[in-house]
């Protein structure tokens, strides 16, 4: 195995929080109804194919993007609408699948896909609901099957707090992970750049017809805007593709069956979980089998689809986020530490402070709930951000760009480069309490608004 670049960063920082999973699958839970939340297709505007009370088969289309009608979302699963849920303004906010016992199912034609031209295997992954899988920088949206990307990038590596493994996750799919990772390499006109940790564990360093690139360092050293960034850099009109590395395998079950593989392992994680450990299932599916397996300690709680720094606030009556592979429950933190301000005064509070001893007292993990500590306060010049920002951007001088809408010094700054959950990690140290993520949020908006 040829390596091309060995990525490394010190600046960032691992959170060391209690409850990660064990390396136990559960693959026993079962769930009654499904749900698709548009919000998880970021830049997407979705026009329904159908009205409540609608039967569906598996991999049957549920609504298109209106900017791009050849991109289909489909049905996880065989069953009935149940209801459309709608916000504000009519939104779209979540179609919710009664499963029936009939699983039934869309079959494709894909017998010699590998000599179709790359046209035909772009038209065959819409079709099939396959192409939301496949994202675009910039922006961080679906990519556009008009488009040839300059490069496509899976990594499995994640740094985020409590993430899943995946090697641990993807350890019997070496066959189809590898099948999909061919069809992506039919997609561009170079091979995909696969990131694998330093330690060249697992079969990942195996993949043939990919180029290798290894990881190492803290968080957000693991997301996949750093590789690009020191790898395959974008420049003007250029776009490059990404593809989660359990997406890959869904991608080869396609290739192997002709219908749409909606699987989804993830990981229950956190300090309120009493066993926290990892379930195979389906996207979509509902939270409150899954969390009832896993137990909940406390009565109170704060469930997140993600990770405690970007993932989004949710319940048990909630579904599985489309492309998560992490469940997250810790403690609503609804309690208040008197003269929480002095140094050295609790150190089983984590903190990235220098004035805190707790990186030193409490290395086997900490007992987090989700107090502020503070806060909003003003936004004054520290370098704290750079300090866990990784990426050769100034952060604080970009958020300030993003806050004032200035489109110019926004594309001067980084705007193509990043993705709002680079700023995770970000949100989490600055002591201003200033919420980076939603700020460069807005900012890739006004610029799909504007420039496009």
């Amino acid at each position: 195995m040829e390596v091309i670049k060995n990525l490394r960063s010190n600046r960032g920082a691992n959170l060391n929080i209690k409850g990660r999973a064990e390396k136990i699958l559960d693959k026993t839970t079962s769930s009654k109804t499904f749900a698709i939340k548009p919000d998880d297709f970021f830049g997407t505007i979705p026009k329904l194919l159908h009205k409540e009370g609608a039967n569906l088969k598996l991999g049957e289309p549920i609504f298109f993007s209106k900017k791009n009608p050849d991109i289909k979302i489909v049905s996880p699963v065989a069953g009935i609408i149940k209801s459309i849920e709608r916000g504000p303004k009519r939104k779209i906010e979540k179609i919710i699948i009664e499963a029936s016992d009939n699983q039934k199912s869309v079959s494709h034609s894909i017998d010699n896909w590998d000599k179709k031209t790359r046209d035909d295997l772009k038209a065959i992954l819409s079709k099939s609901g396959n192409w939301p899988f496949i994202h675009q920088r910039p922006y961080g949206i679906m990519a556009n099957p008009l488009e040839t990307p300059k490069a496509i990038f899976v990594s499995t590596v994640k740094t985020d707090p409590l993430e899943g493994d995946m090697q641990f996750i993807l350890k019997d799919k070496k066959k189809k992970f590898q099948l999909g990772i061919d069809l992506l390499n039919k997609l561009v006109d170079q091979n995909v750049f696969l990131g694998i940790e330093k330690s060249f564990s697992g079969y990942f360093s195996s993949i043939e017809r990919v180029q290798h690139y290894t990881i190492q360092g803290p968080h957000p050293v693991g997301n996949i805007s750093f590789h690009i960034q020191k790898i395959c850099p974008l420049n003007m009109g250029e776009v490059v593709w990404t593809v989660n590395a359990e997406d890959v395998v869904n991608l080869g079950e396609f290739l192997s069956t002709g219908i749409f593989s909606p699987l989804r392992t993830v990981a229950v994680s956190g300090n309120s979980v009493e066993q926290p450990k990892y379930f195979q299932t389906i996207i979509g599916s509902e939270l409150k089998p899954i969390l009832k397996k896993a137990g909940i300690r406390n009565n109170e709680n704060r469930v997140i689809n993600g990770n405690v720094l970007t993932g989004s606030i949710s319940d048990l009556s909630d579904y599985l986020s489309y492309f998560n592979n992490l469940i997250t429950v810790i403690p609503e933190g609804n309690d208040y530490r008197m003269f929480g301000w002095l140094p050295f005064k609790d150190n089983s509070v984590m903190s990235l402070s220098n004035t805190s001893f707790s990186r030193i007292f409490n290395r086997k993990g900490f007992e987090v709930n989700t107090n502020l500590n503070g806060e909003e306060r003003a936004l004054v010049v520290t370098g704290e951000m750079e300090k866990f920002f990784p990426f050769d951007i100034y952060p604080m001088q970009l958020l300030k760009a993003c806050m004032v809408e200035d489109i110019e010094k926004m594309e001067a700054l980084g705007i193509y480069e990043i993705v709002p959950e680079d700023f995770g990690l970000v949100d989490y140290a600055n002591t201003s309490k200033l919420e980076a993520q939603e700020v460069i949020r807005q900012g890739i908006e006004l610029m799909i608004n504007e420039v496009g």
